[in-house]
């Protein structure tokens, strides 16, 4: 059933928790589609501008359970895209492990058809340029990984049997107004960390369409782990080197003695988007980083 329909038993009511870049661009998709969207986010500017657009706002930490009764009745689709907001490892539980034993706490309460919670391929550790599917261990987990596993585990093993959850593995996310990669390379910065690390990204608006592919899937499908991943994974010199091109700059320059914005590099390992395509039918617009960057060029 197409969630974007409206007969007599389509679904029209979404709850998004965590409206930011994804849970943002989401929300204004699925009110452009003739949805009723409410939007949870603690962060008030991000409110102001999702009211602009239309969108009820509740202003709450998800981790509370104070927004659970000014959320509405009657809602089939919920979206769980929160994010740290920053914090470290207490951030991360706060937002991902406590907040989500908050929202399964609310689902038992208004009983939807179906959840999706995005979180992201960093809980898988493997290096060494592996590929890796949903099948891949997890184990061992960093502190972060395993607070995210933690989240998982809530979503899948508290939901009731009537609700689908759907678990998607994001990996490294760009598009409009996030794309740190092209920033440095306009302002001729040299890259820190190695060239050859394989970079696996996803574009945001691929992401939205794995979101309402899972809203969309037939009864059949009832939810599951799902990675959400272009088709090419590349190496960071291979992806910054074409940027360069593009903007008609010199070739950049990686300094693997410096350590990049990140705590640490993420593992060289090429993810891969089999299942999501698959079973649920998901085509990345973006199945390369080059469709990717070149919306953001022409921009």
């Amino acid at each position: 059933m197409d969630p974007a329909a409206h007969g007599k038993n389509s679904p029209n009511r979404l709850v998004v928790l965590g409206a930011g870049y994804v849970g943002g661009q989401l929300a204004r998709e699925a009110r452009s589609r003739g949805f009723e969207v409410v939007a949870l986010t603690r962060n008030p500017v991000k409110a102001a501008a999702l009211r602009e657009d239309g969108i009820q706002v509740v202003e709450a930490d998800l981790a509370n359970t104070d927004w659970h009764a000014r959320m509405p009745a009657n809602v089939d689709l919920v979206l769980n895209a929160v994010s740290s907001g920053g914090g470290g490892l207490e951030g991360y539980r706060h937002s991902y492990v406590v907040g989500m034993k908050s929202v399964m706490s609310w689902v038992w309460q208004s009983r939807p058809r179906t959840v999706v919670y995005t979180g992201s391929t960093s809980v898988y550790p493997q290096d060494g340029g592996i590929e890796v599917d949903e099948t891949a261990a997890t184990e061992p987990a960093d502190e972060r990984a395993a607070l995210l596993l933690e989240a998982e585990r809530i979503a899948l093993a508290e939901a009731l049997p009537a609700v689908r959850v759907f678990v998607l593995r994001l990996a490294g996310i760009y598009g409009p107004g996030r794309h740190h990669l092209l920033d440095q390379i306009r302002a001729g910065e040299a890259l820190a960390g190695s060239g050859e690390r394989r970079l696996n990204l996803v574009h945001r608006d691929d992401i939205c369409a794995a979101i309402w592919r899972c809203f969309s899937a037939p009864p059949e499908v009832g939810g599951g782990i799902f990675n959400v991943v272009d088709d090419a994974p590349a190496p960071r010199a291979e992806v910054a080197t074409w940027i360069a091109g593009r903007l008609g700059l010199p070739e950049p320059v990686f300094d693997a003695g410096r350590p990049g914005r990140r705590r640490a590099a993420m593992p060289d390992r090429t993810i891969r988007n089999g299942k999501l395509r698959a079973i649920l039918g998901w085509q990345p617009r973006h199945p390369t980083f080059r469709e990717g960057y070149e919306t953001l060029l022409s921009r």
